[in-house]
């Protein structure tokens, strides 16, 4: 079908989910979302590629709507568990743990959960909006990042340890530059050759960020959990009286909060290879440092569900810019996604968007409803998931130490890498025991590599020239965004102790 129009794409793609079968491919690509979140290490990428070689002989449409459920429910699927359990079923939901768990530690696992079904559902259509809006613009987006850009942006994601560690920013430098060193382990894509292998070839591709998550947060919550004893809450009453819709109530009482996070989200998306996780935490990051209180995350505050979930949602529709415009993967999603594309004959690129839009709107009409259909599917089970954080650990620990095992070995189907989270599931122990955080560690483990490489292009760009950093507009904006973010912290605290000196005046 050459050059259709946008509406009349949609009209083809709203007939196709009506009255060809579309809505039970949209609703089992939903269930199947929803389970590949919710089980740690398991994800988009696995499910799209255990979904590939099943849709051979589906009709392309069919095959839109099938992925697009998929895409769709993973976000949120993945946060249950971070809220329920201290356990983020995908990288992104990670920064969903610092405050969705102390909640459910309060006895506020259903405000937690409808917060979280609210704020994903929303970011979920927010992120398709700007999808629509920016696929004219696309080509000249994507050409503005370069290597001075993406280091950038990688150092305004490392900036959140300032805010995260609030209290003990010493500690947190040290977790941060532990992760650094972590991801400098493995090939030197620049220099080549291979750093800090220690004789295993399993180190040559450098220490596997999935496995990790899950030793840092699922293995090193059961150990605390074990040797506590009781249950996670023991506020029973308080789970019970819980309402859902205090937390679907709160995310539209901080519009703010979900638009930033949502537009965050669709943003960094956008740019290949920097993916969902960066935009999670920064969107995280960001609203704890415009918060009038930010002493109250990390221990419970909702807008720290709000901000990472609308985010992790939103950055679906920006994925997709590169990768159906270009054929640039936007995450690691995207990449196992253009195989699916190329299965049924179809080519990213310009081509694809002027003779198959009705496939593109498809797709695009699938992720939205699959993102308010997966919340309302949890939000429908919410109280019964929530009573989970009743059940005595004994009964818990040995299950979820199962499911975080086969989690971490079915990513690769590698034993190496259930070593790996064993050995975080320790590291990750020791910090909670000794109060050091583990959000700079993450950041700095995710985006070490960004980092490195994208300093050391740009150096070879530049020939040496440091000021390559300054001279881009784009990179001197975002140079700008680090001096404010790392400024806003010792504002409030000259702000701060500039209130106290009033209080105590005569």
């Amino acid at each position: 079908m050459a050059d259709i129009a946008v509406i009349d794409a949609l009209q083809i793609s709203l007939s196709a989910l009506v009255g060809s079968g579309g809505a039970f491919y949209l609703l089992l690509g939903t269930i199947v979302g929803l389970v590949f979140g919710i089980i740690p290490g398991l994800g988009g990428p696995t499910a799209l590629a255990l979904l590939i070689p099943l849709t051979f002989g589906l009709d392309t449409t069919a095959a839109m709507f099938l992925a697009g459920g998929i895409m769709g429910a993973i976000p949120f699927g993945g946060s249950v568990t971070a809220i329920l359990l201290n356990t983020p079923g995908t990288a992104p939901n990670a920064a969903t743990v610092f405050d969705g768990y102390p909640m459910t530690l309060q006895g506020r696992a259903g405000e937690a959960l409808g917060a979280a079904a609210a704020a994903s559902s929303l970011g979920g259509i927010f992120g398709i909006l700007i999808l629509f809006a920016t696929l004219p613009l696309a080509r000249e987006i994507i050409l503005l990042f370069s290597p001075p850009e993406f280091f950038m942006l990688a150092v305004l994601g490392l900036c959140a340890i300032a805010v995260s560690s609030d209290g003990k920013m010493l500690k947190g430098l040290i977790a941060a530059c532990f992760g650094l060193m972590i991801a400098f382990v493995g090939y030197d894509n620049v220099g080549g050759g291979v750093r800090f292998d220690f004789g295993f070839d399993y180190l040559w591709d450098g220490i596997p960020l999935i496995p990790s998550l899950i030793g840092l947060f699922a293995i090193a919550q059961i150990v605390s959990l074990f040797l506590a004893g009781g249950s996670i809450t023991d506020n029973p009453s308080a789970v019970r009286v819980s309402r859902v819709g205090d937390g679907v109530l709160a995310v539209f009482r901080n519009w703010g909060t979900l638009l930033r996070g949502s537009a965050i989200g669709a943003l960094v998306g956008a740019v290949p290879g920097v993916g969902g996780t960066v935009a999670a935490f920064l969107s995280y990051s960001v609203t704890v440092q415009t918060s009038k209180e930010p002493e109250t995350f990390g221990k419970g505050n909702v807008l720290g569900v709000i901000a990472p979930e609308a985010s992790n949602n939103a950055r679906e529709g920006g994925s997709l810019i590169p990768t159906l415009a270009f054929g640039i993967p936007g995450s690691a999603e995207m990449a196992v996604f253009l195989g699916l594309l190329v299965l049924h004959g179809l080519q990213p690129g310009p081509s694809l968007l002027l003779n198959h839009m009705d496939v593109i709107t498809s797709l695009m009409l699938s992720i939205a409803i699959a993102s308010v259909l997966a919340s309302v599917l949890c939000l429908m089970v919410a109280r019964k998931l929530a009573l989970i954080t009743l059940i005595d650990v004994n009964f818990l620990v040995p299950i979820i130490l199962a499911v975080s095992l086969v989690g971490a070995y079915a990513l690769k189907s590698s034993m190496y890498d259930v070593i790996v989270a064993v050995v975080f599931g320790a590291v990750g122990y020791l910090m909670i025991r000794f109060d050091y955080p583990r959000l700079p560690l993450v950041i700095a483990l995710f985006l070490g590599e960004i980092l490195e490489v994208s300093y050391r292009q740009s150096m070879m760009i530049a020939r040496g020239d440091w000021t390559v950093f300054f001279t881009r507009p784009l990179s001197l904006g975002l140079f700008v965004l680090i001096v404010l973010s790392l400024s806003v912290p010792f504002i409030r605290y000259l702000l701060r102790r500039r209130a106290a000196k009033r209080a105590v005046a005569p």
